[in-house]
């Protein structure tokens, strides 16, 4: 069984996810395949090349670069998504044998990944929490704004999902709205 979490920037899909993979169940994350194709050579020769970068820190100057919009979302997205993807196919083969197996990726829905998923949930929380929590993990207030505008509306979102987690409450209320899903 293939399990889908997704939900807009900073709205608990990580938190989720943990609660979800502990006791050994095998977990994606889209987060940090991407976190590890930044520290790939190979990876940072070809955006380097194809964003024209030229500062050693390139998530630095790409986030500069978004800000300043001489790059997209798109443009960035046509590089990164397919090493995502490679990555989650890849995982889920080496894996296919496993009972449930989940995978975290932030723009599921977006990516149009729903059939691959046998169950998707969703996690949502007002935008003033994920606002707060991203600046609380280092985030930029202009950054929040660009990345949340460039997602789908949780609204939107909902009829893709066949579970809704609202994030809005403490940690132990989001591990038993979890832990109800899990039953």
């Amino acid at each position: 069984m293939k399990i889908g979490i997704t939900g807009s920037l900073s709205s608990g899909k990580s938190s989720v996810a943990k609660i979800l993979s502990k006791n050994n169940r095998l977990l994606f994350s889209a987060d940090k395949a991407v976190k590890d194709l930044y520290s790939n050579h190979q990876f940072k020769k070809k955006i380097k090349k194809k964003l024209k970068l030229k500062k050693k820190n390139i998530k630095e100057e790409i986030r500069t670069k978004l800000l300043k919009e001489e790059i997209s979302l798109v443009e960035l997205g046509a590089i990164i998504h397919p090493f995502v993807r490679r990555k989650m196919r890849e995982f889920y083969k080496k894996n296919i044998r496993k009972e449930i197996v989940f995978f975290e990726i932030p723009l599921l829905i977006e990516s149009k990944l729903m059939n691959f998923f046998d169950y998707i949930i969703l996690v949502v929380a007002p935008r003033k929490d994920r606002l707060k929590r991203y600046l609380k993990n280092g985030g930029k207030n202009e950054m929040f704004y660009l990345l949340d505008k460039n997602q789908i509306s949780a609204k939107k979102k909902i009829k893709y999902c066949d579970y809704l987690i609202v994030n809005n409450k403490s940690k132990n209320y989001l591990k038993k709205k979890v832990t109800d899903i899990i039953r």
